[in-house]
């Protein structure tokens, strides 16, 4: 039985993660030198994923190599350690199992240092180790670097005619780092000399197949992709992957329609989400021709004058108040996105909010978008700042910059975990928690530093907090917002809500609390968007009926848009009787949704004041 002969007559299932399942389960150390000491545990993950239906497994082999082993004092057992890994895998595997050698990528994955010639020697070590001991194919995952991936894939080719799966991650949807375009990685992987190319790690299946659209079928590799099971929340200290593998069912017949042959899974995923995809492509037929499908221009953005208003929390204990985020750019060119926060003004927004990075991915600091719109508009910004990206230091650096700019609103977060965004080598810092963060800010207000020198003057923080209600026990999560409270937060901004019977238990289970709350709300635009929100997104979930809404009109992508726009409506028809307070999440960098939405609120607040003066 042939690999490639396999691939060209039928979808082929790979496994899931390994290093992750064994972090579930407790596991902090080298996985691989676990080959030595745990032989029948990693035998069982492996005879798993082949029950779940994998038609192919990985070797425990992923950091097996010189460099990596050396974290750990391993260095000198990389031939014991991989002749071990492949031993398992091949005792385990039936006859109609593929065993591959798996080799991952150094760059951009860990913070270690490294030359190219090091990585070269390092690979060969590896690559011979599993040579001699007869694997079916290789699989090189988990290369951020595509010139150290091409680079090891030449070595490769160069040994063996084995089938070759090569595997790069991509930094954001579509795009590796240095700007690459996945369409032309992909291109240069095949002329390099792989089998088998594709797309494995950091994003779940949402951008990976959004990713996909973009590329053609090749002439001579097959195409491969291994999503992650979810976006990760970072827990206890622990990243936790929270994705229901069902998802996958779901989304494996649309990897298939994008051409994809080969299909496992990454981080997060265990022996349920690969029987999912089994599922989902039993008795498919590999895509023959595909139409590739370029991206959106990007939408106009319209011009609006600007006034001055007082503070937030004024505000929304007098009135009813918005604010709506519309996050920085991802790039230099702030033209056209200027433009759009004069049109949200126009509509009448009494703040514009700048996440920090969201999801852990770069933009231009909310801080310089923050003082340019306050400086060139007038209007006010909310900023959130986040406990991952600075240490201590940084952090009070950059309140006091905050308040040489009299930007006086912070939301005050902990952050997504860098894992999940563009540089997954980055370290996350976590000096403090959002409670100590929000402590540190009103320390300020006083005029004292987290060591409690004096500033010279005190601040005029006004501090926002998170706050999370889509948790089966609302009880509890109302525990934690009185604990921000007794650390000083003034206000509170929600995740988005997808249901009107959240919002009223939210009301309920909030009526003793006498600080203000935002009721999050962020319209869908798809069915797509829909599902990764659901799936993949930490602290997002949405009952069926709002996901089935979606379904319905998924073949019409205006009636989606509006479908979307209802659901909000409909949301916030409740917000509105229950709270002071609305915060709407720009989807998409879509401003004109949330124009529409701004003016249906102020529409429905004017009728309900009419209906009230004639009552009187």
């Amino acid at each position: 039985m042939d690999l490639l002969t396999e691939l060209d007559r039928r979808i082929l299932i790979g496994d899931g993660a390994m290093g992750s399942l064994l972090y579930s389960y407790g596991v902090d150390h080298c996985f691989e030198e676990l080959n030595l000491t745990l032989e029948e545990q990693i035998a069982q993950i492996h005879q798993a994923y082949i029950h779940a239906g994998a038609d192919l497994i990985q070797t425990n082999t992923y950091g097996a190599n010189y460099i990596k082993l050396a974290r750990y004092g391993l260095e000198d057992q990389v031939k014991k350690i991989n002749t071990a890994a492949i031993k398992i895998a091949k005792q385990t595997a039936s006859e109609d199992v593929f065993v591959l050698g798996t080799i991952g990528g150094i760059h951009g994955t860990q913070t270690l240092q490294a030359t190219n010639d090091e990585i070269k020697r390092s690979f060969r070590e590896q690559l011979y180790c599993l040579l001699l001991e007869g694997v079916d194919g290789l699989i090189l995952e988990t290369y951020y670097d595509l010139e150290e991936l091409t680079t090891v894939l030449e070595i490769a080719r160069e040994e063996t005619a084995l089938p070759i799966i090569a595997n790069v991650s991509m930094h954001e949807a579509g795009i590796l780092q240095n700007g690459i375009p996945l369409p032309e990685a992909l291109q240069r992987l095949q002329n390099t000399g792989a089998d088998i190319v594709g797309i494995n790690c950091r994003l779940g299946p949402f951008h990976m197949l959004d990713s996909l659209k973009e590329v053609p079928l090749l002439e001579r590799s097959f195409l491969a992709a291994y999503p992650n099971a979810s976006l990760p929340a970072y827990r206890d200290g622990k990243l936790i992957y929270e994705n229901e593998p069902d998802y996958f069912k779901s989304c494996a017949k649309d990897f298939r329609n994008e051409g994809v042959r080969l299909l496992g899974g990454c981080c997060g995923t265990t022996p349920a989400h690969i029987q999912a995809i089994a599922e989902g492509v039993k008795d498919l037929e590999p895509l023959q021709e595909k139409e590739v499908i370029p991206k959106a221009e990007p939408i106009e953005i319209r011009n609006s004058p600007i006034d001055k208003e007082p503070r937030l929390i004024d505000m929304v204990k007098q009135r009813h108040s918005i604010i709506v985020e519309f996050d920085a750019p991802k790039h230099l060119d702030t033209e056209e996105y200027l433009e759009g926060i004069r049109a949200l003004d126009k509509a009448g927004i009494d703040a514009i909010t700048l996440a920090d990075n969201s999801l852990a991915t770069p933009r231009i600091s909310n801080i310089a978008i923050a003082a340019k719109i306050k400086q060139e508009i007038g209007i006010k910004p909310l900023v959130h700042l986040t406990c991952r990206d600075r240490n201590l230091i940084g952090l009070q650096s950059h309140l006091m910059g905050l308040h040489a700019l009299e930007i006086n609103e912070i939301l005050a977060i902990t952050g997504d975990p860098t894992k999940i965004g563009d540089f997954p080598g980055a370290t996350s810092v976590f000096d403090l928690t959002s409670l100590d963060l929000i402590k540190l800010i009103k320390q300020f207000n006083q005029g004292l530093s987290f060591s409690g020198k004096s500033l010279r003057q005190p601040t005029k923080f006004q501090v926002g907090a998170a706050f999370n209600p889509n948790v089966a026990r609302l009880d509890k999560a109302v525990k934690r917002m009185e604990r921000k409270i007794d650390r000083g937060a003034d206000y509170f901004l929600t995740q988005p809500i997808y249901s009107k019977e959240k919002i009223i238990e939210l009301a309920e289970e909030t009526h003793h609390i006498d600080k203000p709350i935002y009721v999050g709300i962020m319209p869908l635009t798809s069915t797509k968007n829909a599902e990764f929100l659901h799936n993949e997104v930490p602290g997002i979930k949405m009952p069926e009926i709002i996901r089935q809404r979606m379904k319905n009109v998924a073949v019409d992508k205006q009636q989606s848009i509006k479908q979307g726009i209802e659901i909000a409506k409909e949301l916030l028809d409740t917000a509105l009787t229950h709270f002071q307070g609305i915060y709407l999440v720009t989807p998409f960098m879509r401003y004109d949704i949330s124009i529409q939405l701004v003016n249906y609120i102020h529409k429905s607040l004017e009728i309900n004041h009419s209906s009230m003066m004639k009552r009187i």
